[in-house]
């Protein structure tokens, strides 16, 4: 399947190569590697080369076994459902099918993980972790520096505080009065003082190490001294105070002359909370990298964090305005110390998954380099430069999220490629951690045998709900029709699913040494909503959630305060597991009574969705971007919402719910409205101009119409063609 698209690929794409020994290797990539990716390391070139080209050579057929085996389940599990066509599914018929094609592993014996060196951003302080494509210089340095996030201005921007400036560039007195207020009941709650309130204070002060508070010429203590840790400026006249809750930090900053403190009489002009203890810099779902140009430009934004050295120039508001790396933050404990506090997010590296292959590098055999194996090497290989300078980790570890791994046999080999890459560049074994996205079905149904393969490696598991689900109506796609996108969450298997992620992550002793984290908030101009559900994945026992920006990474940093997650983790291990009949339970429907109405607007949805995702990925190569819904509702759409979105429509073609010609006309009538949703981008081309020849209108198509064909449902290998078709152009 996907050898079609790449022997096509490499037919439109004019490459300049330089052969490396049994390599060939495109011309940027190899300056980028010989003159700055190895440049003031131990490794040289001659050295990188010959190591890599022997391990990759090794690598890749295994790679295309896996690939294979993928290929093969799939059309065992096709037959078995279209055997039992018509016949209600028996879950132990079905288990003992999936154990006898190898889909499903008998789990071995209870063990805890042996991770070493893992940094307390990952292991002791629970928080929000951002997501951000490392494409994007710009973007990946506010993702960065979000460690710290001013909560006023936070509040101020989004529609947790109601008043008619909401929105309005001029500033509302009224509207920051309501901001001051929910900080200082927030502070009521979770940061209490000692005998009175937080609001309407005076002043503060240090005196003798502690936090005096003063209100109505009273002097008052916090009700736990021990949350004060420290204070910039002088003791009596402090520029800022340094709080602790929950090991999450916050600042309170003293300046009486900005115009936010004015009517505030102790002075305070804003509140900075610690924010996004992690990020994960993204080489695969929210970017658009399909040539050695586009991964050049990933990766040496990568090399540039881990060296310090990135920088960018952008223009706002009719000024050039620079971005770089935040520094540490100074303060001075409560004994007179001077001390610092991390001023970055720990960062975090994605690397693309096992399907891939990148024309950036030719092998001997005449095919393209598996881009999971390339990236391993390269953006391990730019890590190399922090492990000397210990900004990053300071406990000099590497951190690879590696997604869309299907089993034990390919975790097993994310293993395998690692262990060869530190043996390439010279690393102790192990220093290279892997964090596991729990998002494919067979993944989820052997997680604890996958967590194994990785026991001395792993350092999170994630669920992926967009993509596991995808992957579910793929994988059961001869099943039958799938019940309605928006009933997947209260479908028997989901619930299974995120519950399993946390079960097994506690039995495996993941609490206090790695994350168990959730999925994404996708909807980043609704925080009123994120504040009231988004603490539910702590209760669920996450110690790590994802966010969509700085400032959702700010509120949602606020639902860490409020709950104890390692104690919340504690009870949840007295309760029963979920049950693997519940999570392999396939969400058909098996009596669909849609009416044409409901069953159109559902396609409308996906349709809209998809095309308003597609034409920005192929026309302009926008990996992840806010994509306004039917109802005009900015959701974050990546790869895995595609995914999704193409497999349920090209399901309910499957089984006769619609038709190919429903579908088309629908996906006509949506180009018109994305369309005029993008009329003020002056980049953007109109798909309904002319359908034929647009590129993006027919790829979104293609998704659906093909999407049965595509190996696991995944959209990568259509986007990828069509993009180079569109840079090509």
């Amino acid at each position: 399947m996907t050898s079609f698209y790449r022997g096509f690929r490499k037919d439109i794409m004019k490459i300049n190569y330089e052969v490396v020994n049994n390599l060939k290797i495109s011309k940027e990539l190899l300056e980028f590697v010989n003159n700055e990716l190895l440049k003031d390391t131990s490794i040289n070139p001659t050295k990188f080369w010959s190591g890599f080209d022997k391990t990759v050579h090794e690598l890749a057929p295994i790679n295309n076994q896996l690939i294979k085996k993928r290929d093969d389940l799939q059309k065992k599990i096709d037959d078995w459902h279209l055997k039992n066509k018509g016949k209600e599914i028996d879950l132990n018929e079905y288990k003992n099918f999936l154990k006898k094609i190898d889909y499903l592993k008998d789990e071995g014996p209870d063990f805890k993980i042996e991770t070493k060196n893992i940094d307390d951003e990952i292991a002791k302080i629970a928080g929000p972790q951002l997501v951000v494509p490392i494409m994007n210089a710009r973007y990946t340095l506010n993702a960065a520096n979000a460690r710290w996030v001013s909560l006023y201005d936070s509040l101020y921007g989004t529609d947790i505080i109601e008043s008619e400036e909401g929105g309005s560039e001029r500033y509302d007195p009224n509207r920051g009065q309501e901001v001051i207020k929910y900080v200082r009941e927030f502070f009521d709650k979770n940061i209490p003082i000692d005998g009175t309130s937080w609001k309407n204070i005076a002043s503060l002060k240090i005196i003798d190490g502690n936090l005096i508070i003063l209100k109505d010429g009273h002097e008052y203590k916090l009700k736990d001294t021990n949350k004060f840790i420290g204070h910039r400026g002088e003791a009596n006249k402090p520029e800022a105070v340094i709080l602790l809750n929950n090991k999450l930090h916050f600042e309170i900053i003293i300046n009486p002359r900005a115009f936010s403190a004015a009517h505030d009489i102790a002075g305070i002009s804003d509140v900075i909370a610690e924010s996004a203890i992690s990020t994960i810099c993204d080489n695969e779902d929210s970017v658009a990298a399909v040539d050695a140009e586009d991964k050049v430009a990933c990766y040496k934004n990568w090399l540039g964090l881990m060296k310090g050295n990135l920088k960018v120039q952008f223009e706002k508001k009719g000024k050039t305005l620079e971005r770089k790396l935040n520094p540490d933050r100074s303060y001075i404990s409560k004994d007179g110390q001077g001390l610092k506090l991390r001023g970055r997010s720990l960062l975090l590296i994605r690397n693309v998954g096992h399907l891939m292959t990148n024309s950036s590098i030719i092998l001997k055999d005449g095919s393209e380099i598996p881009e999971g194996i390339m990236d391993a090497f390269i953006t391990t290989a730019a890590a190399l430069h922090d492990l000397k300078r210990k900004k990053n980790s300071k406990t000099g570890s590497i951190y690879i999220v590696k997604p869309k791994m299907h089993g034990p046999e390919e975790t097993a080999f994310t293993d395998l490629i690692f262990t060869k890459v530190e043996e390439v560049l010279e690393l102790q074994k192990y220093t290279c951690k892997i964090g596991i996205m729990d998002e494919e079905r067979r993944t989820s149904a052997n997680l604890k045998e996958c967590i194994r393969t990785l026991k001395n490696r792993v350092f999170f598991i994630n669920t992926g709900f967009l993509d596991r689900t995808g992957d579910e109506m793929h994988t059961s796609m001869e099943a039958g029709p799938m019940i309605k996108k928006g009933d997947m969450k209260l479908s028997k298997w989901i619930s299974a699913y995120e519950n399993n992620n946390v079960d097994i992550g506690l039995k495996c002793g993941f609490s206090g040494k790695a994350q168990i984290g959730k999925g994404m908030w996708a909807a980043p101009d609704m925080m009123k909503q994120m504040m009231t559900e988004k603490i539910g994945h702590l209760k669920a026992g996450a110690n790590c959630a994802w966010v969509p920006s700085p400032t959702a990474a700010s509120l949602h940093a606020l639902h860490y305060h409020q709950i104890d997650i390692f104690n919340e983790q504690r009870k949840i291990q007295n309760r029963g597991r979920a049950k693997l009949d519940d999570l392999l339970t396939i969400p058909i429907s098996n009596r669909p009574n849609w009416s044409v109405e409901e069953i159109n607007s559902e396609i409308s949805n996906s349709a809209q969705t998809i095309l308003g995702y597609v034409v920005r990925w192929i026309d302009q190569g926008v990996g992840c971007s806010k994509v306004p819904d039917i109802n005009n509702i900015g959701l974050m759409e990546d790869r895995a919402t595609l995914r999704i979105s193409s497999q349920h429509i090209a399901n309910w073609i499957h089984h006769g719910i619609t038709t190919k010609i429903q579908v088309t006309e629908i996906m006509k009538a949506m180009a018109k409205v994305v369309d005029k949703q993008n009329e003020g981008d002056k980049n953007y081309i109109n798909m309904s101009d002319n359908f034929e020849k647009s590129l993006a209108f027919k790829a979104a198509c293609d998704l659906i119409f093909k999407g049965r064909e595509q190996p696991s449902g995944y959209t990568e290998p259509l986007l990828h063609l069509n993009r180079i078709k569109k840079k090509a152009n």
